[in-house]
């Protein structure tokens, strides 16, 4: 038996696509959808949303989302997504082409809310007050 057989024809395609260094934590993530428990390819996408996106553990308390073991940025949950998807895309014999168009399931962000600049209570002090004054 060769070290290419050891693991799974898609657990090998995923070593392949994500071979860098750099990209091992998204092998890792792509191996993930090779081995989701979904039988279905739509099953297998949301075990990759359930994977990549930080959600509260305990229900409708969502300071729990902090202690999820998803990536958390949402960067690195975007590209866990799409490797894990990689992985779901090689164990469905599914076109890399459709693969790569999947978009998670959650919702868009709201634009970040500006703040108004903060305003001293009162006016600082001028040098002109400073020195005006005797001791």
């Amino acid at each position: 038996m060769t070290p290419h057989q050891w693991g799974s024809p898609c657990g090998h395609q995923c070593t392949h696509k994500y071979a860098a260094l750099m990209q091992i934590p998204w092998r890792v993530f792509c191996k993930k959808g090779c081995d989701a428990d979904g039988e279905t390819w739509e099953e297998c996408l949301e075990e990759c949303n359930e994977i990549c996106y930080k959600d509260p553990v305990l229900k409708d308390q969502q300071w729990s989302a902090c202690i999820d073991r998803s990536p958390g940025v949402d960067r690195y949950s975007e590209e866990c997504f799409h490797a894990c998807v990689s992985g779901c895309g090689f164990k469905f014999d599914k076109n890399p082409d459709i693969a790569d168009k999947v978009r998670p399931n959650r919702p868009p962000k709201p634009p970040p809310v500006e703040k108004p600049p903060a305003h001293p209570a009162e006016p600082m002090a001028t040098t002109d007050d400073i020195l005006s004054t005797s001791a």
